[in-house]
C-alpha cells in the first residue's frame, strides 16, 4: 500500500509527537505461542482450532471466548488462559528490529496499547529485554476493547498527546481499525497479516526498521544508536 504522507513530515499541520505500540505480532513474535495456548483451549471445550484461532488477533482473550464459547464465562477462562501459557512455558522472542527502535525513543514518547494483561506483558518483555515506557494500556483498562477506539484514546490522553499527533503501530485489523477510529495516524506492520488485511492502515511495512524510516519521515525524532538526538 503506499504512503500518502506528505513529504515535509506532516500530516493534515500536524506532527507525530508520540507512537502508540502494540504487542503481540508488533513488538513479540507471540503467534506460535498462542497458537499452541489457543488450540489447547479450543480442544479442552471441543472448538473447532481454526475458527477461535482467526478470532483471538489484535483482540482481549475475554472477547475471543465470548464469540467463541458464549455458554462459558470468559473472565474465568482468561485465568485458563494465563495457566496455559505459563504451564506450557512458551516463549515470545522480541520481533526484530523492536529493541532498537524502542530504545531511541524517549521513555515519555510512546506507549504499550495491548489487549494483554500487565503482568503477562511485564514478565514477557522481562524475558526479551525490552524496556517498557511510562504510559501502559491494558485490557481490564477500558470498557470496550479492539476494535473500539477506547485503549487509543486512553493512551492518548495519558501520554498528554492529541490522537492526531499519534502514531500507531498494529499488525492486526482489529487493532488498525481501533487506531484508525481514535483519529490516529496507523502504520500497519505485515508481520501476522497481509497489507490487503490491513487496508484501512495509512501504511502498511514489511518490518520495524522501515516503521522507524516512516516515523523520521514524519518529523519524529528518534534518538541514535547511542541513545542521542
Amino acid at each position: 500500500m503506499e504512503s500518502d504522507f506528505e513529504a515535509s513530515g506532516m500530516l493534515g499541520g500536524m506532527r507525530i509527537r508520540a507512537v502508540l505500540f502494540d504487542v503481540d505480532g508488533v513488538l513479540l513474535d507471540s503467534a506460535a505461542a498462542h497458537r499452541q495456548v489457543w488450540g489447547t483451549w479450543s480442544r479442552l471445550h471441543g472448538l473447532d482450532e481454526d475458527q477461535v484461532w482467526e478470532l483471538t488477533f489484535g483482540r482481549r482473550p475475554q472477547d475471543t471466548v465470548r464469540d467463541a464459547a458464549p455458554h462459558l464465562d470468559p473472565l474465568q477462562e482468561q485465568a485458563v488462559l494465563d495457566s496455559l501459557l505459563h504451564e506450557l512455558g512458551l516463549s515470545c522472542p522480541p520481533i526484530v528490529g523492536a529493541d532498537g527502535l524502542l530504545r531511541r525513543i524517549p521513555a515519555d514518547g510512546w506507549a504499550l496499547v495491548t489487549s494483554g494483561d500487565r503482568s503477562s506483558v511485564h514478565r514477557r518483555f522481562a524475558s526479551a529485554g525490552l524496556p517498557l515506557p511510562t504510559v501502559q494500556v491494558y485490557a481490564d483498562d477500558v470498557a470496550a476493547g479492539k476494535p473500539a477506539a477506547d485503549c487509543y484514546l486512553l493512551a492518548s490522553r495519558l501520554i498528554s498527546a492529541d490522537p492526531r499527533e499519534c502514531m500507531v503501530v498494529e499488525d492486526s485489523p482489529a487493532g488498525v481499525a481501533a487506531g484508525s477510529a481514535a483519529g490516529c495516524t496507523v502504520i500497519g506492520v505485515t508481520t501476522t497479516h497481509k497489507a490487503a488485511q490491513l487496508a484501512h492502515a495509512d501504511v502498511c511495512v514489511a518490518n520495524l526498521h522501515v516503521a522507524a524510516e516512516e516515523l523520521a519521515r514524519l518529523g519524529f525524532v528518534l534518538l541514535g544508536s547511542d541513545g542521542r538526538n
